[in-house]
């Protein structure tokens, strides 16, 4: 049997997250994977057994790193202006430094995948802003809303923004860059929507 190269795999996992982020789920596959890699086909079955593993552990791994990163600095209990702006910043620096990956994960959230990654990584995540949101409700920082409107609220403007970064233009089409002035717009505007 062969063995476990970690290098190939890694080289296996970055060009599986270009691919996905170019062609999308539909448009991957293995034998296209092996070529980009310049292993065989059989290289990849020692890492994945089959396409939908590969997507599915690939999707996990982003994930996991993601909210990793959203609970860096992070803990239920501070006060609501305190962990929506670490929330923020933490959202903001994955995106931006990790764009592939955000990307992707994004994308594999959107196909049949998505709600098997999303299950499995969300737990610890999903108790942890659900602490935060009720605990700050009760603090009376936090208007009374549903999670859903929450969270949309909260940031749905963020990750507008952020696209708009990604794709280096406006909606109108003028040049973009997401800058500290336009997070601190944004971030007020957001804060007075959810704040009593």
């Amino acid at each position: 049997m062969r063995t476990r190269d970690t290098t190939k795999e890694d080289i296996v996992k970055q060009k599986a997250i270009d691919m996905i982020v170019k062609q999308g789920v539909e448009g991957f596959g293995m034998n296209r994977l092996a070529k980009e890699c310049g292993v065989s086909v059989a290289t990849l079955y020692i890492y994945y057994s089959d396409k939908e593993d590969l997507i599915r552990k690939i999707g996990i791994e982003i994930g996991q790193n993601f909210f990793a990163k959203m609970l860096d600095g992070f803990s239920s209990d501070m006060s609501f202006k305190d962990g929506l702006k670490n929330q923020w910043e933490n959202r903001i620096y994955f995106t931006l430094n990790f764009t592939q990956q955000a990307t992707c994960f994004e994308i594999l959230k959107q196909s049949t995948h998505g709600d098997a990654i999303v299950e499995e990584i969300t737990g610890d995540f999903k108790k942890t802003m659900s602490e935060f949101m009720f605990s700050a409700i009760e603090k009376k920082e936090l208007i009374p809303v549903t999670f859903e409107v929450f969270w949309s609220i909260a940031y749905g403007s963020l990750y507008s923004l952020l696209e708009l970064h990604r794709e280096g233009k406006s909606m109108s089409g003028k040049p973009f860059v997401f800058t500290d002035e336009l997070k601190k717009e944004a971030f007020n505007l957001v804060l007075k929507a959810l704040t009593p």
